[in-house]
């Protein structure tokens, strides 16, 4: 018998469930005392959801007067409510009840905590071959979880075809267009739209910021590489926040809270958006950086405020530089490298164009369908 009922002179078998004004209060099996809103609990009915699209089909803004209930009761498990003025009746599980007793987010299987890295991650990488993702849900799983945890991993085996980079996308979501089309060649142009195309080096940076919402996976397929130099260079920058935020507080605070523009102006595109440089997810927890050198517009900030901004901003900077994060490595024809582009910093070496070959191609999914994938694999228990 619960303490709490007992010093309120309740008996909670007689009263379980006990109706109020706005809502009502109910014993749950742990034998804990839960409020419900009536509202809540009108709108939420089990039967409000279509059984197969699992979509809601009950709309509360046309319900015409405030819910009450004629009568509640609990029976076989569940609180079962007939509605004042309606020919409706909701069962209500109590384990669903108990759910969402205390207001908290459903359990997400995709909130994974995320395992920082540094500079001597290469060998560790997760790798997944091409085949065993086609064939294999429990390899799917392992790739989608690399994503989620580490923010990357490489494919291997990949066949030297466009298709080969649309079919390994499209496993966990679809393809995402940015200002450079749905898929971007990475060798050296003529004349070059963006420094990727070219053999110089290339700065540590995440991609195309100047856009609203940047796109959220990346994949770059290495369909040749035999040139001289052009290591590939990855960073995690949550790593480097985290650290950052241990050191300086105020600059971590400064650079989580504060809007820089960002642009992209070329022959008929001028993308510009606002992105703070360190992004922070629900848990107050970093989930990723944006930074891109080459693409960050004049700060237009208030110039007192600047006096404490570069500081905090060029510190950062700073850090990303150090051999502590920077994993180095050449990426080999046949693999693919898929990351989080919201968290992983990349750049390379220069290399010499005269010394041999060397293409990537590359496009992008977003962060909410990889999610997604994971959910519905994980929640019909398919990794086998």
């Amino acid at each position: 018998m619960d303490a709490a009922l007992i010093e309120a002179g309740k008996d909670p078998v007689a009263d379980a469930v006990m109706p109020g004004e706005t809502g009502l209060d109910l014993i749950l099996p742990d034998g804990s005392l839960a409020y419900f809103n009536y509202w809540w609990l009108r709108d939420n009915c089990p039967r409000s959801f279509d059984a197969q699209t699992r979509e809601r089909v009950f709309d509360i803004f046309h319900h015409g007067a405030t819910p009450r209930p004629a009568h509640a009761r609990l029976e076989g498990g569940a609180l079962v409510i007939d509605w004042t003025g309606e020919d409706h009746r909701s069962h209500y599980p109590l384990a669903m009840l108990q759910a969402y007793a205390q207001g908290q987010p459903r359990p997400d299987p995709a909130d994974l905590p995320r395992r920082p890295w540094f500079a001597d991650h290469y060998h560790a990488l997760t790798r997944v071959s091409h085949a065993g993702l086609i064939d294999s849900a429990a390899e799917r799983r392992r790739w989608m979880e690399a994503l989620l945890t580490e923010g990357l991993a490489i494919v291997t085996g990949m066949p030297d075809t466009d298709a080969a980079l649309t079919d390994t996308a499209e496993l966990i979501g679809t393809i995402r267009p940015s200002f450079f089309g749905a898929y971007f060649d990475v060798r050296t142009h003529i004349k070059p739209t963006n420094l990727a195309y070219t053999a110089s080096a290339l700065e540590l940076h995440t991609d195309v910021p100047a856009e609203e919402l940047a796109p959220g996976i990346q994949f770059l397929h290495c369909r040749a590489n035999s040139v001289q130099g052009g290591l590939n260079l990855f960073l995690d920058g949550t790593a480097v926040a985290n650290d950052l935020r241990a050191a300086d507080p105020e600059a971590f605070r400064l650079l989580a809270e504060t809007e820089i523009p960002f642009y992209k102006e070329h022959d008929d595109i001028d993308m510009r958006a606002r992105q703070r440089v360190i992004e922070l997810d629900r848990h107050g927890q970093v989930s990723g950086v944006t930074i891109s050198q080459h693409m960050a517009d004049i700060f237009d900030l208030p110039q007192r405020v600047l006096d404490s901004y570069y500081p905090a901003f060029v510190r950062f900077g700073r850090m990303l530089q150090d051999p502590k994060y920077v994993m180095r490595f050449t990426l080999r024809a046949g693999e693919c490298i898929t990351f989080d582009n919201h968290r992983i910093v990349h750049g390379r070496e220069a290399y010499s164009a005269t010394s041999g070959e060397r293409y990537l191609r590359g496009t992008y999914t977003d962060r909410g369908e990889l999610r997604g994938k994971y959910r519905a694999l994980v929640s019909e228990g398919r990794f086998k």
